[in-house]
């Protein structure tokens, strides 16, 4: 079996031909020698009307007029009268031919039989017209070599024929299936060329053939999913550098100040519990993002708002010109959502604040009609009004030359945690100065 698709395309209908031309060549032989046969039947019959003219049958027995220069016309002819014999060939006197031709009309009627030997000899016998009375019949013979030589001949060069055909048929199958796979080469090598993650090409062409259009359709479509997935990712591996910068800085903050000089013990606990709170807030970090980025559903959960809140602002150190503040509308507010998640949606906005804020943050929170909202405001320069459409796409930054560090990622992300709990976050575009965002999610 060949290993190509091009090879088995061409064995198949290769063998297919085969199949089909053996079929017609077969029947084909079949007729030319039904038709040969019936030729030489037509000319003993022919024959033996013309020498049953001859035979006179008005009498008491039947006898044969003879007839001027008749040698050729009774060359392998018998005549009989009843079951007697009344002319023969010279030649052929007590030869099987003679007794097969004795036999033949015994049995009367128009029949023929093939005598087999060296050489075929077909007889046919017809019973003279007229000789009731009298019955005769007449037999006459003839050879079939060269009617088994013409169909001998047929069957040659019909099976020439046949295998020029076949020849023809395999060649030409493989170039037309040859130039019916370019279209697919073209595609492999296309698929090679766009197998870069960046890379932005489609196998879809309306010029193509039906089935591959089709088939670039596919192929497109799982392009997407897979570029889709390469995107997911990168996005995750942004994400979580992103939202894992302040607990490393705040690790390493710790780690240089209890190096700098010899600490006592109690000062030494405090720098390793500190240490443990940022490793902490780092593995419920990625434990949130994970479970967001595999689509799992939020885990059930409540919090309480205030003291996750405090927590926030301690792991988001704020300048030493900035003031944060912290409120909460009544006693013992809760999220429905778990402590680590409304830390993260809250997260990104705190730092956007504490990054362009002139003098204060101030965080709120108040219940309302089953949700909570959480609102982060600061007095900073505020987002420009053209930039409010790109505000929640990754990657978009108002004016990435600010000075101020960031990926824009920080607002998408809150937005899609929000949003997996049933909640949302928007940006107060009537506030000013500054900026105001607000969050809501379920109350516990």
């Amino acid at each position: 079996m060949p290993r190509t698709l091009r090879g088995r395309l061409a064995l198949v209908a290769l063998t297919a031909a085969a199949l089909l031309v053996l079929a017609l060549t077969l029947a084909f032989n079949g007729l030319v020698r039904q038709r040969l046969q019936q030729q030489a039947d037509d000319h003993l019959h022919t024959r033996a009307t013309t020498v049953a003219a001859t035979v006179d049958t008005t009498g008491a027995s039947a006898r044969v007029v003879e007839v001027p220069h008749d040698d050729l016309l009774d060359a392998d002819v018998w005549i009989y009268a009843g079951s007697k014999r009344i002319e023969a060939p010279p030649a052929a006197a007590e030869t099987p031919l003679s007794r097969a031709a004795d036999t033949l009309a015994s049995e009367g009627g128009n029949r023929c039989v093939t005598l087999d030997g060296e050489e075929p000899i077909r007889l046919c016998t017809q019973p003279v017209p007229g000789s009731g009375h009298s019955p005769a019949a007449v037999v006459t013979a003839l050879t079939l070599a060269p009617y088994r030589s013409l169909a001998q001949t047929a069957l040659y060069a019909s099976l020439a024929l046949d295998a020029t055909m076949i020849a023809c048929t395999y060649v030409l199958t493989r170039l037309a299936v040859g130039r019916a796979l370019r279209p697919v080469q073209a595609m492999t090598d296309q698929a090679i060329r766009w197998s870069a993650p960046a890379a932005d090409g489609r196998f879809g062409h309306s010029s193509q053939p039906t089935e591959l259009a089709q088939l670039g359709s596919s192929l497109d479509a799982l392009l997407d999913r897979i570029r889709a997935g390469l995107r997911h990712e990168q996005q995750l591996s942004r994400e979580l550098s992103h939202e894992l910068r302040n607990p490393l800085a705040r690790v390493i903050a710790e780690l240089d100040w209890w190096r700098s000089r010899p600490r006592s013990v109690a000062e030494s606990e405090l720098t390793c519990a500190a240490i443990a709170d940022a490793a902490q807030s780092m593995r419920t970090i990625c434990d949130t993002l994970l479970d967001d980025a595999r689509g799992a559903a939020t885990l059930p959960g409540t919090a309480e708002v205030l003291p996750a809140l405090l927590r926030l602002v301690d792991y988001c150190p704020a300048p030493r010109k900035v003031e944060v503040e912290v409120a909460v509308a009544g006693q013992g507010l809760t999220a429905g959502v778990p402590a680590g998640l409304l830390e993260r949606t809250v997260s990104p906005l705190l730092d956007n604040a504490l990054r362009y804020a002139s003098s204060r943050v101030r965080i709120t929170a108040r219940g309302q009609k089953g949700s909570i909202l959480v609102e982060v405001t600061d007095d900073g320069p505020g987002v420009p009004p053209s930039f409010n459409a790109d505000l929640f796409r990754p990657g978009q930054r108002a004016d990435p030359g600010d000075g101020h560090g960031g990926a824009g990622l920080g607002l998408p992300l809150a937005r899609r945690l929000a949003r997996s709990a049933d909640g949302d976050v928007r940006h107060d575009q009537q506030h000013g100065p500054g900026a105001r965002f607000v969050v809501t999610l379920p109350a516990g």
